[in-house]
């Protein structure tokens, strides 16, 4: 589909799987070159929902043990964000003394990665790195380090590939961009 049509918005092809898939096989390959002699088992914090798709594509790349944990935090409505993080569902698992990777969809302003890296620190991690399908630079504005960062995008609004408008899109294999 080069177009689609979510509520009261179109939205056009921006990036395709392909290029997104070798991307991620890019990422996975630093981190699985980090982690390479690690004898502990980290923790992959998948970050709900959107970072559901490249979870589970990211994790099929990775040549070490880890265990999956989830966290659920909401800064958005609509096409904007809110300014403010919010905790919708809690860690569902300790991970106290354990090294953790956030996997996250999509990295702008940087408050939730401000917000997840306090959240994680409070729960005992001995360390967290942070993970991210995409960046948008023009939009970051954190001192917080990114060390996977798969790729970087204009400052624009994207569904697929996880990422949605309000709860839809996210099931597109292919990301799209607002068609202006």
């Amino acid at each position: 589909m080069e177009k689609v049509t979510l509520y009261d918005k179109t939205f056009k092809k921006f990036i395709p799987y392909d290029r997104i898939s070798s991307a991620i096989d890019d990422v996975a390959a630093k981190i699985n070159h980090d982690f390479a002699d690690c004898n502990d088992i980290p923790i992959l914090l998948c970050v709900l929902n959107g970072s559901i798709m490249f979870m589970g594509e990211l994790m099929k790349r990775l040549s070490f043990n880890c265990q999956t944990v989830s966290i659920k935090l909401t800064s958005y409505e609509g096409t904007s964000t809110t300014g403010k993080v919010r905790q919708a569902l809690g860690l569902t698992a300790d991970i106290s003394n354990r090294r953790v990777i956030i996997v996250e969809d999509i990295v702008d302003s940087g408050n939730t990665i401000v917000e997840l890296k306090k959240i994680l620190a409070d729960h005992g991690a001995s360390e967290s790195r942070v993970c991210t399908l995409l960046l948008k630079p023009d939009a970051y504005n954190q001192d917080v380090p990114l060390e996977y960062v798969a790729m970087e995008i204009p400052n624009d609004f994207i569904i697929g590939f996880g990422l949605d408008y309000d709860e839809l899109g996210r099931n597109l294999k292919d990301i799209y961009v607002l068609d202006a």
